[in-house]
């Protein structure tokens, strides 16, 4: 159905940059129905419009520790969009919710109750497996799904009538550039240990392909379940076959295999994933990981510090905990601000509509004038133009399928602490 190019990757100190193109064919993806009249023609503020949407973030699971930070992200994205809305005439509420995980299947509950709310969009999953459980649900409800974490290559291609997007880029560029950047460390052999999940899988895949592509050799790759305790057999395997380098590919099961591993396997030859990277701290004997390196998709979190520093203000103003983790919070920030965007480019809360514009605002039909902020980019809108949203997590930039079409992979490593920073190599 589509066909995927992407450049190679080059790394620039810890920033790895990738651009994507894609061609699809007709037919492969819709924008929406169009019983809703003059979609994108609005100009001049829109009295007392407003859009609410829902959160089905991991609050519980194997990804509970993304859910602060993406949450986070939303609510300040909604802040901000509430401040001008005597100007634009657009509000937002926002409903929060529970993805859970595909072992306590929160989302069982909780996508019917937010669906009940009577949202134009549920912005989740973070973990692609978890959003493949109920995207049928939203989607066939006409609910737009808007994902800032999935990174599965499933959903390029899924028959979702063109009412999913998300912000992360997919696993082709990750894979991509965590397997180039071990063979660029000297490995010659790799072990990974695998959640056998789409993300999991899929990651694993292009991980190997890169790998292997650059003349090395995965020599095991063991793979568990969700809701699995032990691991004892996935890490005997890895160390049986005695690689030169361990890619682990996992959620927050990563705390319970890395003790197994301290003392057997050199630190600095560990790998980890989005799904996993984590400031561990204290939580680790004192330099326990230094060394390891991992990739988070988007910018570096060091080129974030504006950001990061003006959501943490947010949430100590909101009299909320500081946050320990950022990950996916630009780009749940920046999901929340497109949503708002195409609502009011589209002059209507509805959900078709609001997908049909989604692409413009994002600057994907490559007429907008660009605009780095949600006010810059409403007074451009209210002023009768077309708005294009470079975000905080980069300038995104939505192809016909929703996907960005430009993407960002940071690199970072381990210090002694177990808390990581960008990469300097």
């Amino acid at each position: 159905m589509s066909v995927i190019t992407r450049s190679r990757a080059t790394t620039l100190g810890g920033l790895a940059v990738v651009g994507v193109s894609a061609l699809v064919l007709a037919g492969c993806a819709g924008g929406g129905s169009d019983d809703s009249g003059d979609s994108g023609d609005a100009a001049g503020p829109v009295e007392d419009m407003t859009l609410t949407i829902g959160t089905a973030l991991p609050q519980t699971g194997n990804l509970a520790f993304l859910g602060p930070p993406e949450e986070a992200g939303v609510a300040y994205a909604a802040a901000q969009i509430n401040e001008v809305s005597d100007t634009t005439g657009l509000s937002m509420d926002v409903v929060y919710g529970d993805s859970g995980d595909t072992d306590n299947k929160a989302y069982e509950t909780e996508i019917p109750r937010l669906l009940g709310e009577d949202v134009s969009a549920i912005i989740g999953a973070a973990s692609s497996g978890v959003s493949l459980q109920f995207i049928d649900q939203v989607t066939g409800a006409g609910v737009i799904q808007f994902s800032p974490a999935n990174t599965s290559d499933a959903f390029t291609t899924y028959d979702d009538g063109g009412l999913y997007f998300r912000t992360a880029p997919s696993d082709v560029l990750q894979g991509e550039v965590l397997g180039n950047l071990i063979a660029a460390d000297g490995a010659q052999t790799l072990g990974m240990i695998v959640l056998n999940d789409s993300y999991g899988t899929g990651l694993a895949g292009y991980v190997q392909e890169a790998f292997e592509a650059a003349g090395g050799e995965v020599v095991a790759q063991p793979t568990y379940n969700t809701g699995d305790t032990t691991f004892d057999a996935q890490i005997n395997e890895v160390l049986a076959a005695d690689p030169d380098a361990i890619a682990l590919i996992t959620f927050e099961e990563i705390t319970t295999i890395l003790p197994s591993l301290f003392g057997q396997f050199p630190a600095e030859n560990m790998y980890f994933v989005d799904g996993n990277l984590s400031n561990f701290g204290d939580e680790f004997p004192e330099g326990s990981l230094t060394g390891a390196k991992g990739t988070l998709p988007g910018l570096s979190i060091d080129t974030l510090g504006e950001f990061t520093g003006e959501l943490d203000a947010f949430l100590e103003e909101e009299g909320s905990d500081p946050l320990e983790e950022y990950s996916y919070a630009a780009e749940s920030f920046d999901a929340t601000v497109l949503l708002a965007l195409a609502s009011l480019a589209s002059g209507s809360t509805d959900p078709a509509d609001i997908a049909a514009s989604l692409q413009e605002v994002s600057g994907g039909t490559g007429d907008g004038e660009t605009c780095t902020s949600y006010a810059e980019c409403a007074d451009i809108i209210v002023g009768g133009g077309t708005a294009d949203y470079d975000g905080v997590s980069g300038p995104i930039t939505f192809d016909e399928v929703g996907d960005p079409t430009e993407a960002s992979i940071g690199i970072y490593e381990y210090g002694d602490d177990n808390t990581y920073a960008a990469w300097q190599g």
